[in-house]
């Protein structure tokens, strides 16, 4: 199993690329499954999770080819599918496998798709997919670990419909994006989720001929049509990677250019980390951020919500940001009911936190008067889930000594080559075995 083996206390410095967002790679390779054409998408990141999303496709029939001379993009060939089923031993690792289920249910009428796993970090229901489809009209039942969908006798087509979730959710929210593109009439999708990789779903929707309005705001109003075709589509830079990077640069001082990454995306984190006093810069295709080090920047107390508020796949990498500046903050967590795990592996570290309870807790910064008067120390630690992971990391390049992070599995999940990346500015970064 691979670790990472970080040498604390180097600043960072350069351009670092961003690669593409995750959370739009995964539903993107699943709108793929609505077409018979090809789709080349662009951009596609290295992650674990996009390997599984793919070998899950492939498994259908589905045909995948990378092109030669550009290891990022990926052609989709869906028309020979043969099998619309998602089979267990590939879901159980990725939540984000029930994105086939809609495609599959609007394209050939039927579908069978493992409940999904993940990162044990609260639960996370499929009730509202399931609930949403069934509002189109079809009929699911659950049963030996799947979700069973099919449309009912005489039916072709799933239908239209007016459908409003119980909570903001943006996998149900693509799910029926997905599956609303190709039902008979118009469907209307209210509390819809209004993340930047809803948007560029969407808009990757809309290049193979859906129409769609509203993308971006809680109401999205989808026409479904006959069919849909090919496209050619970029998926977003990844907002989740890029405020990692942000926050490590900002923890550690120095400066440095994110290339790719969209203020317009990080509203939120970039708002507090300007309050700390982190210096960030919109340019051309990018972001430079610089930063006079932890132990100058005020902690911010922050509460997680959805986008656009502080997003919560950012709460561990601030938290540990807050860790090594100066004064007390308050972190709320108020999306998963299980996201402090983090919490006693940095305190391993020698992070000064206490948890009210698995929804707050406290940081009594460790920065002070422009100098760390108490330092983070090296230690091996485990990951416990992706953003733990990150939040683990950006600790170790400010700790003393040597921090070892152990079950980086998590990382790669939603990472691209983060090590190397560090490495590139400046860090002293190693994957070993």
């Amino acid at each position: 199993m691979d670790k990472l083996l970080i040498r604390g206390g180097r600043k960072l410095h350069g351009e670092v690329p961003v690669s593409g967002a995750k959370n739009a790679a995964l539903p993107e390779l699943c709108a793929a499954l609505l077409t018979a054409e090809p789709v080349v998408l662009h951009n596609v990141p290295h992650l674990q999770d996009v390997a599984t999303m793919l070998k899950l496709i492939r498994s259908m029939g589905v045909v995948i080819e990378r092109v030669q001379g550009d290891d990022c993009t990926v052609r989709i060939d869906a028309g020979a599918l043969a099998s619309p089923e998602a089979p267990y031993d590939l879901v159980k690792t990725m939540r984000a496998s029930v994105l086939a289920l809609g495609p599959l249910l609007a394209r050939f009428g039927k579908a069978q798709v493992s409940l999904p796993g993940g990162c044990a970090i609260g639960s996370r229901p499929v009730d509202q997919h399931i609930k949403g489809l069934q509002a189109m009209g079809a009929e699911i039942v659950v049963e030996q670990g799947y979700m069973v969908a099919n449309l009912p006798a005489g039916r072709s087509r799933l239908k239209g419909a007016s459908i409003t979730t119980d909570m903001v959710t943006v996998t149900g929210t693509e799910n029926l994006l997905m599956a609303a593109t190709l039902a008979e009439g118009e469907t209307i999708l209210e509390n819809a989720a209004q993340e930047p990789e809803v948007v560029d779903l969407a808009e990757m929707l809309i290049k193979m001929g859906a129409k769609i309005e509203g993308h971006g705001t809680a109401r999205i109003r989808i026409q479904g049509v006959d069919a849909l075709h090919g496209c050619e589509h970029a998926v977003v830079a990844d907002r989740i990677e890029a405020g990692t990077f942000l926050c490590a640069v900002a923890a550690t001082g120095g400066d440095a250019f994110l290339r790719h990454a969209r203020e317009d995306h990080l509203g939120a984190v970039i708002d507090k980390l300007r309050d700390a006093g982190v210096d960030i810069e919109a340019r051309d295709n990018g972001i430079q951020v610089t930063s006079p080090g932890a132990s100058n920047l005020t902690a911010q107390s922050f509460r997680t919500t959805e986008y656009p508020g502080f997003p919560t796949d950012m709460q561990a990498q601030f938290m540990a940001l807050n860790v090594v500046s100066q004064g007390q903050s308050t972190v709320a967590e108020t999306i998963f009911e299980n996201r402090f795990m983090h919490v006693n592996e940095l305190q391993r570290l020698g992070a000064k936190i206490r948890t009210k309870d698995a929804r707050e807790a406290v940081i009594e910064g460790l920065g002070k008067n422009g100098a760390t008067t108490e330092q983070l120390s090296g230690a091996t630690v485990m990951a416990t889930d992706l953003r733990a992971s990150a939040s683990l990391v950006i600790a170790g390049l400010v700790a003393n000594g040597e921090t070892l992070v152990d079950r980086i599995y998590h990382l790669d999940r939603g990472y691209d080559c983060m090590e190397r990346k560090l490495r590139g500015l400046g860090a002293d970064v190693e994957r070993i075995q």
